[in-house]
């Protein structure tokens, strides 16, 4: 008795009052807590329950701070977060993934995809027989051991898998978390081309998995016979696949340096000849000047730059700047060229970054050929469009 107790205060100490916008957004289906909708929290880090200005029951939700809110509504039924409810949503998550895992042309996607899979703060990829975990946030990575347990039964033909710590406060971004270790470098495959991933090396692992049916767009031709121009390259991922659907040449364009050894390790994965692949270590924007001022143009430009960037020059916003790499992109661009246009910034609705192309392209005669969202890998809310991040634009300008 004294047990049930105590546990039930535990509960009434963990219960917290929500806004009536909080309410509002809640039975609309958003589960991101956001820390305006609060007042005098007292805790953190913590399993909560939320209910409304009158008293009622709203849901099990979850506090910790992260860059994206302050934590997440998991369910509107009172749960426990135990391994029984991870075993649960990560068996649907699987259910929902079975055509990739069936695939034999990609062996690497999104097994689970935060608020889309029924969790937010966690998000698992594989690569190949590899898991890699991302933790947004300090409560989930407290939690992780029950999820890791309930993962292993979920997934039993995983052979080892590796972290990625995605908040502030811990001394590594990066570790092997259970059974067998990786090699440093191995190949994948994505839409049947070879890609080398690197799995405990800092937080990236060398693609973009939600760019995937982008680049299926120039595996199957998109590009062919073309000259592309990939703009914020990274890996040069687009570039490979481009070269792969059968473009002419490729300049992959990038201000890191170690971009350049990163990127010709995929071509050389694909046995491509680096004679017809350029890679060049530089900023965007002075690129930009270098090819005019050299008389280069491109049939096909791609650019999918990160939503915030700074160097010593310049900082750079999509929300604010992403028209300036449109006009400078038409100017480069041969008659009837075609423009990727990608942003993965969440703050920023389909709707606004159409406006920032536009307003690049500046009455300049085009025409939409495809639009892309996130691939069906990446579940997400349906209720939040936040949660659909990815938005992509395929664009053909006439000159």
């Amino acid at each position: 008795m004294r047990t049930d107790l105590n546990f039930d205060i535990i509960k009434i100490m963990n219960t917290v009052k929500v806004s009536r916008v909080a309410e509002k957004k809640i039975k609309q289906g958003i589960c991101v807590l956001d820390g305006a909708d609060f007042t005098g929290l007292e805790w953190t880090d913590t399993e909560v329950n939320l209910i409304s200005e009158r008293g009622s029951f709203l849901g099990t939700a979850y506090l910790s701070q992260q860059n994206k809110g302050i934590g997440w509504l998991v369910s509107r039924e009172s749960i426990d977060l135990e391994q029984p409810f991870f075993e649960s949503i990560l068996c649907q998550a699987k259910h929902k993934r079975q055509h990739f895992k069936d695939s034999t042309t990609t062996t690497a996607y999104r097994i689970f995809n935060q608020d889309g899979d029924g969790f937010g703060g966690l998000s698992i990829e594989r690569y190949n027989d590899y898991a890699v975990f991302s933790w947004y946030n300090p409560f989930v990575y407290s939690i992780k051991e029950k999820i890791v347990e309930a993962f292993r039964v979920v997934y039993p033909e995983i052979l080892g898998a590796y972290e990625k710590i995605r908040f502030k406060g811990l001394t590594y971004d990066s570790a092997h978390l259970y059974g067998q270790e990786a090699p440093d470098t191995f190949s994948i495959l994505e839409n049947g081309v070879t890609y080398q991933v690197f799995l405990n090396d800092g937080l990236m692992t060398g693609i973009f998995l939600d760019q995937h049916d982008v680049r299926a767009s120039l595996v199957d031709g998109l590009a062919a016979g073309k000259t592309v121009l990939n703009m914020f390259s990274y890996t040069a991922a687009f570039s490979v696949a481009a070269a792969i659907g059968g473009a002419s040449h490729t300049t992959s364009v990038d201000l890191a340096k170690r971009s350049r050894e990163l990127s010709a390790a995929h071509f050389l994965a694909n046995n491509l000849p680096m004679d017809r692949h350029q890679l060049v270590v530089m900023d965007v924007f002075d690129y930009f000047k270098y090819a005019k001022r050299h008389g280069l143009s491109f049939d096909v430009i791609v650019l999918d730059p990160p939503s915030f960037a700074r160097n010593k020059k310049q900082t750079f916003s999509v929300a604010k700047d992403y028209h300036k790499l449109i006009a400078q992109s038409v100017e480069i661009l041969s008659s009837g060229g075609i423009i990727i246009a990608s942003t993965n910034a969440s703050n920023v609705n389909p709707d606004r970054f159409k406006r920032e192309i536009e307003k690049g392209l500046a009455g300049v005669k085009h025409q939409y050929l495809a639009s892309h969202r996130l691939p069906s890998d990446f579940v997400y809310n349906k209720n939040d469009e936040s949660s659909n991040y990815l938005k992509v634009f395929t664009i053909q300008v006439q000159k």
